[in-house]
């Protein structure tokens, strides 16, 4: 079953604060999404862009744009959680 988003807060040094809908919190971080993924550069070089994440109406997706994308079960896995 892939993972629902409930919740996500952008936060500084490129992380994220994601709570899902069986109450498990994550930080996210994309700062080696940044080095090493076509296109994430963006979140870095373009002021402001990082804190414009949304998340798709499925709930299992992230986006900035239609290049930028991050689903909701790699972050569940990677997230450092905590709780």
């Amino acid at each position: 079953m892939i993972p629902k988003i409930k919740s996500i807060v952008p936060l500084e040094n490129y992380q994220l604060h994601i709570i899902f809908d069986n109450k498990k919190e994550v930080i996210y971080d994309l700062t080696d999404d940044i080095k090493t993924l076509p296109n994430y550069h963006l979140l870095k070089d373009i002021p402001g862009f990082f804190h414009q994440v949304q998340l798709d109406i499925s709930r299992t997706c992230i986006f900035w744009n239609d290049e930028i994308d991050l689903p909701s079960d790699i972050i569940y896995e990677y997230g450092k959680p905590l709780n």
